[in-house]
């Protein structure tokens, strides 16, 4: 989720540490966008169609990459140009279930990996630490790119994908053709963790704070335990979001992958500093620790409902994007926006596309 410091930085951009202005902005999962320039043709609108119209993908692949093999779901013609979507946490592929098929059907091909620790990814060696540094979790992500003979795509995610994707676009961006990342900038500063923010702020975070206590390991560490957890994390920053059972039991699959404690424990203690990363990872982590510019065409989206999402209307981090720039308010919508809203999150890749 959004990076802590990051939000309370731009806590002081709105009338209050959790405001969130809705004036102005259209019904439903509307999106109110800037003008943006185009590279030619103007983008085609996305059909609309009711949240939670797909319930799965028809099929899953495997592939080695760099320490894993990730399991991932693709549809679209295969020689389209390539969207990624990348999920964040408590969250799988079914994220994108009803953007994926938007995205082929306007003919693109759409790849949704597992993030390591989740659903079908599996490390290679038992012998490999199970880190989760955000270089680490992007490197995974370009080993799937090169593995797939992927040079260059589009890149969309929210939360840790997010953050994978600003990474991506920051320290590699031959490979970005253009990106969409909810909740705009999320590279971990985390020199500026290790600072109290505003009470609010600190409040959302409740548990990452859980997460670096024995209980909160244990918590982690059973399996019941943690599928209520996220389930309860769900209903908090989803407020308007009625799924159901079967919704949560299709992702909640991929919380039972035999490395998930693990690696959800260990992202969120590095941040705050509670662990170490492996030596290998420190040059890109020296890298994003400046803060990098991003200059890729990209379209930052925020969910009005989010209560990750700060105030001021992306101001807070607009200065990150150096290149093509579109902002979007999506109201009545949380935290998981794709899925919420699958028709503005896809408008919004296929507008990336054409800035």
């Amino acid at each position: 989720m959004i990076d802590r410091r990051t939000f309370s930085k731009a806590v002081g951009l709105g009338t209050g540490a959790a405001a969130i202005s809705l004036t102005g902005l259209q019904t439903g999962a509307a999106a109110a966008a800037a003008p943006h320039r185009t590279s030619g043709a103007p983008a085609p609108t996305v059909p609309d169609i009711a949240p939670g119209t797909h319930t799965g993908f028809v099929r899953l692949k495997h592939v080695k990459a760099g320490v894993l093999d990730i399991g991932y779901a693709e549809t679209g013609p295969a020689h389209g140009p390539v969207v990624l979507c990348l999920h964040g946490w408590p969250y799988d592929i079914h994220s994108f279930v009803d953007v994926a098929p938007l995205l082929a059907d306007l003919g693109y091909r759409v790849i949704v990996p597992y993030l390591r620790g989740h659903g079908s990814t599996r490390f290679l060696s038992r012998r490999t630490p199970r880190t989760a540094e955000q270089s680490a979790i992007a490197l995974d992500i370009v080993a799937l790119m090169d593995s797939l003979k992927i040079d260059k795509a589009v890149l969309a995610g929210f939360d840790w994908g997010s953050r994978t994707a600003d990474i991506i676009a920051a320290l590699w961006p031959e490979r970005v053709k253009a990106l969409v990342s909810t909740s705009g900038y999320l590279i971990t500063n985390r020199k500026a963790q290790l600072e109290p923010a505003a009470a609010a702020v600190e409040h959302n975070w409740w548990y990452q704070w859980y997460f670096a206590t024995d209980r909160g390991k244990k918590a982690m560490e059973s399996v019941e335990d943690r599928l209520a957890l996220c389930r309860y994390v769900w209903t908090l920053v989803s407020p308007n979001w009625n799924f159901d059972d079967a919704t949560y039991q299709r992702t909640a699959e991929a919380f039972t992958n035999p490395d998930y404690a693990a690696i959800v424990l260990f992202n969120y203690r590095w941040r705050i500093g509670l662990v170490d990363g492996e030596a290998r990872y420190d040059r890109y982590e020296r890298a994003l620790s400046a803060q990098p510019s991003i200059h890729v065409p990209t379209v930052t989206l925020d969910a009005a409902l989010d209560p990750f999402t700060a105030p001021g209307d992306g101001a807070g981090y607009r200065n990150h994007f150096t290149g093509p720039y579109a902002h979007r308010t999506i109201a009545d919508i949380g935290h998981n926006l794709p899925q919420e809203a699958p028709t503005a999150f896809a408008q919004a890749v296929v507008d990336a596309d054409r800035l």
